[in-house]
């Protein structure tokens, strides 16, 4: 006998979270519902799921929204980054996403380092474009001017 089930959770080879399964009594009773992968199912439990997943839609759409506005500021913008250089404009270490990260908040913009992406470190003088992939969908080029102190 097969029992049905709505899936807390992604779980592979069965389905993505908040699809409705049918599924062995031994398999829900013994793995799954111990494991908090599953709620079994019935009208209230499928409506509290509906509910959900329009829950997260909101703020999906809402992150989507902020991360478009950042965007925008983004591909206005020039960054100063000072940092110390020997010769041949070689930099005494190189600057990072997290660098990037912090100039970007003295500029009021809140970016997580994870989405700069830099193929590699920084690791001379100049200007360079580097991307930033800020939500699905949504991504910008932020100019920045590595300068000497």
């Amino acid at each position: 006998m097969n029992t049905k089930v709505i899936l807390q959770k992604d779980i592979p080879n069965l389905g993505e979270a908040g699809d409705v399964k049918e599924v062995a009594r031994g398999y829900v009773r013994n793995f799954l519902l111990p494991n908090n992968l599953v709620i079994l199912f019935n009208e209230s439990s499928k409506a509290a799921i509906d509910h959900q997943k329009h829950i997260i839609k909101v703020k999906k759409d809402k992150r989507k929204k902020e991360s478009e506005k950042i965007a925008e500021k983004v591909r206005t913008m020039q960054i100063t980054i000072k940092q110390k250089a020997g010769e041949e404009n070689k930099l005494f270490g190189s600057v990072t996403s997290l660098d990037i990260a912090r100039a970007l908040e003295k500029e009021g913009l809140t970016v997580d380092k994870k989405k700069i992406v830099l193929d590699e470190p920084i690791k001379e003088l100049g200007s360079y474009k580097v991307h930033l992939k800020l939500d699905e969908g949504v991504s910008a080029d932020l100019a920045i001017a590595v300068e000497g102190e």
